[in-house]
């Protein structure tokens, strides 16, 4: 496919899944890091899973660093300018590092300088979308000096990816940007749809959002939203805080983005305080309002 060397930070949901992704395209994988690699309590499992996978479990980011010519970092939003620090130290003159995470443009513009004065080449990427059911065709959009030039590599190993600038931070505003609308519909129809539940009103409201926005299945819709703010409520709330910083960087009060967060996060404690293990996958949305409300007024 190339004579690339793919590391990756970050052996996530979605570091995995480019690692595994492109494995299967017959891209060389040279391995992975991820701090469960070293942690007590998960050591054994998430090296267990990653050798399932054919991946090789690095011990550290330099290691990582030493073994590959592409670097993929695939972290939560607040982790996103350590691993840039921690890769900086590390990495080899020419590598190119691909930063996938859900950070402002600053903040890429910090990872970006740290990177380029150790002689690697920085490209920002914005994936404008969840990467399930994607996997590596999720949409992507480049940016940086080096984003023309890597742009039409990763489409030959299967990806979707648009350099859209070389200044960095525009794909990461463009990204950011949808976010905070994204986001703030998930934490909106979490707030409208438990609030109307508890009122017993919601066979009112939702007919109301249908008439108003017909191409959106309001039910259908509400389940998935509910779905993925209790599975990824901490990294959303992550994200929607860099998004504020991005609203931030702009010169206005990111009001709105930063109850986003509060919302997020709020969700991501009671799942974390084990609320909603029990629902199924495919839960409906009243079953996650149930027990929000059920928590709120002590008859768990």
């Amino acid at each position: 496919m190339s004579d690339y060397a793919l590391g990756v930070i970050g052996y996530g949901e979605v570091g995995r899944t480019f690692a595994v992704g492109l494995k299967d395209k017959g891209v060389n994988i040279a391995g992975a890091w991820d701090l469960k690699f070293a942690a007590d309590v998960t050591r054994e499992v998430t090296r267990a899973a990653a050798a399932a996978d054919g991946v090789t479990a690095f011990g550290s980011s330099a290691e990582v660093c030493a073994a590959s010519t592409l670097v993929i970092s695939a972290v939560t939003a607040s982790n996103t300018l350590a691993v840039a620090e921690e890769a900086a130290q590390h990495i080899r003159p020419g590598t190119l590092f691909l930063d996938l995470n859900s950070a402002s443009p600053g903040t890429k513009q910090k990872c970006a300088a740290l990177i380029e004065a150790a002689g690697g080449h920085y490209v920002e990427a914005g994936v404008m979308t969840s990467v399930p059911p994607y996997g590596i065709r999720v949409p992507m959009l480049l940016g940086g000096a080096k984003a023309a030039e890597l742009a039409p590599q990763l489409v030959a190993w299967g990806m979707d990816a648009k350099a859209v600038s070389e200044k960095l931070g525009v794909a990461s505003a463009i990204k950011m940007c949808r976010s905070v609308m994204i986001k703030g519909l998930e934490a909106l129809v979490i707030e409208s749809y438990t609030t109307a539940r508890e009122y017993g009103v919601e066979a009112h409201v939702l007919p109301t959002l249908a008439e108003t926005f017909p191409s959106i299945d309001w039910e259908k819709q509400g389940a998935y939203f509910f779905s993925r703010v209790v599975q990824h409520g901490k990294r959303r709330a992550e994200e929607m805080r860099e998004s504020a910083n991005t609203v931030r960087e702009a010169g206005f009060e990111p009001l709105m983005t930063a109850a986003i967060a509060e919302k997020q996060q709020w969700v991501a404690d009671r799942a974390a305080d084990g609320l909603f293990a029990d629902l199924a996958s495919d839960a409906l949305w009243q079953a996650y309002a149930d027990r929000l409300i059920a928590a709120r007024t002590g008859n768990k």
